[in-house]
């Protein structure tokens, strides 16, 4: 199993070698091919916060609750619609350049195969596709003026493609394997990390956060707050993302000089949770769910001539776990059987920020033993497609040990998330249309 760039690539062996190649990669991100299909724009990632304008603007054409039922998105600078429009308006030449508009596993497979197609589960993520169709959305394709020529065609039955171009050895070898439509990272990192019941969601930690669970079949329509991206035609997941996670954490140790992280981390570990009266907003990337402002940024209240670095850190990590407890509550009530969550990605590295992320959500939390559980998720699901397992959900995967939250902490922490929960309300009020 190889990752790339933030992309997986599941490569599946056996006893003549490779077997079927299974891909996934970020959802939400965009690249503008030429006529010759080179990239004419950069990538364009999912915390790009450009085309807060054209949000606006979509929001004020379109009824965006019945987008978000059709699309399982909201009307967002994360999704396509908006940012389409941003390019259409801001760089007119660039855009006009663009005969296609594609994700970064559907560009990896025009350079292997000399054509790509989008599978449902990284459409899904685009904010473009209506999920009760399984076609691209004409009603937002009218309204930002794209027309479905220059999106890639649908690939609705996950079905895989051969005959991989190329003059390599390495290439040479692979002509004849099976290669699979890639698949959203998210989607992929339920299936890898063993997170494929329904009462339990996987919490990922890695730059940024996300809370997910998986349905084996269709699944409920998106409640408000949260949004709806698909595995494949027939199971869909319901979650939430946050835009700051490794990212907040990796910013305030280069910013506040923390010093070693083995004494950062044993600090963590005793410290009294939100003893230290901060109050943080961790908005550094911009935000996503559940309210979806437009131009958030980071903020912090309570700060005193004796308030230290590592404690601003700490407000900082309880901060991430209130705002996924805001998600988590959404999700229970989508989903009220919901019994704990499953972790994985850089959150393991910190067991003082996993255990205080345990005793904010309030659920029993089991950690994953897997490394790369998107990159297992697409190899797994590169077996399901080629008959080697009956169901990539129903893969053997030993659990790992798990953690119950702590009842005093557990109330401490709900006293610190009121204080939280009001600073926030405070700076959505002062701008309530680009805040949510």
């Amino acid at each position: 199993v190889v990752c790339l760039a933030g992309a997986g690539v599941g490569v599946v062996r056996g006893g003549g070698g490779v077997v079927g190649v299974g891909v996934c990669t970020f959802w939400h991100a965009l690249v503008g091919l030429d006529d010759g299909g080179r990239p004419a724009t950069p990538i364009y990632l999912w915390n790009d916060s450009r085309a807060a304008e054209q949000t606006l603007q979509l929001r004020g054409r379109l009824d965006e609750t019945a987008v978000h039922r059709r699309t399982g998105c909201v009307l967002h600078p994360s999704y396509l619609p908006a940012r389409l429009l941003w390019l259409k308006e801001t760089d007119p030449q660039r855009y006009r350049r663009c005969k296609e508009f594609v994700s970064p596993g559907e560009y990896l497979e025009r350079r292997l195969f000399g054509a790509e197609r989008c599978g449902l589960s990284m459409a899904s993520g685009t904010g473009l596709l209506n999920q009760h169709t399984l076609r691209w959305d004409e009603e937002i394709l009218a309204a930002i003026g794209v027309a479905p020529e220059r999106l890639s065609p649908l690939e609705p039955a996950h079905a895989p493609v051969r005959g991989v171009r190329g003059g390599e050895a390495r290439l040479a070898a692979l002509r004849d394997v099976p290669f699979f439509p890639p698949l959203g990272d998210g989607a992929c990192g339920n299936v890898g990390s063993g997170a494929t019941g329904e009462t339990h969601a996987a919490l990922t930690i890695g730059t940024s956060a996300a809370l997910r669970v998986l349905f084996r079949q269709d699944g409920p329509l998106p409640p408000a707050g949260l949004w709806r991206y698909l595995l494949d035609g027939r199971r869909a997941l319901i979650g939430g993302a946050l835009s700051n996670g490794g990212n907040l954490y990796a910013w305030m140790r280069e910013t506040l000089r923390l010093g070693p992280e083995a004494d950062v981390e044993a600090w963590l570990a005793q410290a009294e949770p939100g003893a230290h009266g901060l109050t943080v907003l961790p908005f550094l990337a911009g935000e996503r769910n559940p309210d979806f402002p437009l131009n958030a940024t980071g903020a912090i209240a309570g700060l005193r001539a004796a308030t230290t670095p590592r404690e601003i850190l700490q407000a900082g990590l309880e901060a991430v776990a209130f705002r996924l407890a805001a998600i988590a509550g959404r999700l229970r009530v989508a989903q009220p059987g919901l019994r704990g969550f499953l972790a994985s990605g850089g959150l393991l590295r910190s067991p003082a920020w996993l255990r205080m992320v345990t005793d904010v959500l309030g659920l029993p939390m089991t950690l994953s033993a897997v490394q790369e559980a998107s990159a297992r998720g697409a190899a797994l699901m590169a077996l399901e497609g080629i008959g080697r397992l009956p169901s990539a959900l129903d893969a053997d995967l030993e659990p790992g040990r798990t953690l119950t939250p702590h009842p005093r902490r557990q109330e401490a922490y709900a006293r610190a998330r009121e204080r939280h929960e009001r600073f926030y309300a405070h700076w959505r009020s002062a701008d309530p249309v680009l805040r949510g």
